[in-house]
């Protein structure tokens, strides 16, 4: 237990003396420029889904918005999903193409952002070729709407299922698995995968799942924490908003942004911690 506070300790002032304020700065607004369109494509391809007679186009909508926005707090999330809501539901199928070409630029770019400030802090330089790094950038973030369009749609699937084997097997008690419950598990699986992919696959080293394990988990610990803490702030101290007017939802977003990406640095500076501790034991024969 004292290995994992010491290199949870080293690990908080690497971050704050080796420049991780500045690369979680870089992280949060590239993935800022990412979400709008992102939610664009994501949302784009539920109705491709939707319009093949799977489900209805506003409850794919719905499911959708709560599976991308569902770790945010109410308070930071509810400005950009409306306005997200609302590009959707009057726009026609340009904004479909749209949304994939800014998807690819941006999105792009914001996983690319991640990749670089996870590699600093695991100190490894990344040996792939510039193509190649864009390449794996973009299909992340393609990727990442196609997971979050599935499991969208596994959202509108499973309560219907549960539903029809419930009135058949009433015995089964299966009334206990609503909606809210499976979106709930969905959106964890999602934020669970998508650590678990940029540490094992974005940076340019590999490595195995039991060294990038403790700095995901310790990522969602302090993700839960800070999102609670702060949707506490935000609704209890009305300064916020007198002092940024207008703007307070869209600095709120970036501040919230920018605690998420510290914290997901200082998860890879945790696991390199990690190693290098055991390293060193591993030399010294203990």
């Amino acid at each position: 237990m004292q290995i994992f506070a010491t290199a949870l300790w080293d690990a908080l002032n690497r971050f704050l003396s080796k420049g991780g304020t500045v690369r979680a700065s870089h992280v949060a607004l590239s993935m800022m420029l990412a979400i709008f369109p992102f939610c664009l494509l994501a949302l784009s391809l539920a109705g491709v889904v939707s319009r093949i007679g799977l489900t209805g186009s506003e409850t794919e909508l719905g499911d959708i918005l709560d599976l991308v926005f569902g770790s945010w707090p109410d308070t930071i999330a509810g400005p950009i999903e409306g306005e997200v809501r609302a590009v959707m539901e009057t726009s026609g199928g340009s904004t479909i193409t749209l949304g994939a070409l800014l998807t690819i630029l941006f999105a792009s770019n914001g996983f690319d952002a991640i990749r670089i400030a996870v590699s600093e802090a695991y100190h490894d330089k990344d040996p792939r070729p510039l193509w190649k790094r864009r390449l794996i950038a973009a299909g992340f973030a393609l990727g990442g709407a196609a997971l979050v369009t599935v499991s969208g749609l596994f959202g509108v699937v499973i309560p219907v299922y549960v539903r029809f084997v419930s009135d058949y097997a009433p015995i089964l008690n299966l009334d206990i698995v609503t909606h809210e419950a499976v979106v709930f598990w969905l959106t964890g699986f999602v934020l669970l995968a998508g650590l678990v992919a940029i540490h094992k696959w974005l940076p340019g080293v590999k490595r195995p799942l039991r060294a990038i394990l403790p700095g995901v988990i310790l990522t969602v610990v302090l993700w839960i924490i800070i999102a609670y803490g702060f949707d506490f702030y935000v609704r209890n101290f009305p300064t916020y908003s007198v002092t940024y007017a207008g703007l307070a939802g869209v600095i709120a977003a970036l501040v919230f942004m920018y605690m998420m990406s510290a914290v997901l640095v200082l998860g890879a500076e945790y696991n390199a911690r990690l190693g290098e501790i055991a390293q060193a034991r591993k030399n010294s024969g203990s």
